[in-house]
């Protein structure tokens, strides 16, 4: 059964983590994690989750693909949600995974320069994405799907020149002319009509 994740809950989740990581064995593991649970965790903007989305993961100092994430990682993540009643999937690479990910057409540029992180125990080191990429995968998440994204959006209170930035790696993703229109669309519901017209 899902159940949302409060700071609390996902700070024991990740330190649960790290210590199943070590009596296992595994690791070390740097995860790049973004959306809501880095959100709250680096306290962008206050509110629940339903899981973790790791965006990357860091090996010898450099980002890779989070696809696949690794078996001894999400063996000890199998463990966790049995301990604390979490869902099977709570630690996921969600939209990152497979040809279309994120990782794969390209995170914003300059993001591991603005990483913040933590470390739950000896094994497992989390990278929080800054809101200024937070801002770049909420605005496209914003136009793909709506929703709490939005509301992300909103509370992150951007600039007309972040949202500029922002709008201009989404259309890297996604060219087309629709998706384009429903990007001025999007910065004309939030009200920045100066970041709509420059894009």
């Amino acid at each position: 059964m899902s159940k949302n994740l409060t700071q609390e809950a996902l700070e024991t989740a990740l330190e649960s983590l790290g210590i199943r990581l070590r009596q296992n064995g595994s690791g070390p593991f740097e995860l790049v994690v973004c959306g809501g649970s880095a959100l709250i965790l680096t306290g962008a903007v206050p509110r629940t989750t339903k899981d973790v989305d790791v965006a990357a993961l860091i090996r010898n100092g450099s980002l890779v693909s989070p696809d696949p994430l690794p078996e001894a990682l999400l063996a000890a993540c199998s463990e966790v949600a049995r301990d604390l009643g979490l869902p099977e999937w709570w630690l996921n690479n969600g939209p990152r995974r497979g040809p279309g990910g994120l990782y794969q057409f390209g995170l914003p540029e300059g993001l591991p320069e603005r990483l913040t992180s933590k470390t739950f125990g000896d094994r497992l080191t989390i990278h929080f994405i800054s809101r200024y990429d937070q801002i770049h995968l909420k605005l496209y998440a914003a136009v793909d799907r709506g929703g709490y994204h939005v509301d992300d959006l909103r509370k992150l209170a951007p600039t007309t020149e972040e949202l500029v930035a922002a709008a201009q790696w989404a259309k890297t993703h996604d060219p087309s002319e629709g998706f384009a229109m429903m990007l001025k669309s999007m910065l004309e519901q939030l009200e920045y009509h100066d970041a709509a017209e420059r894009v």
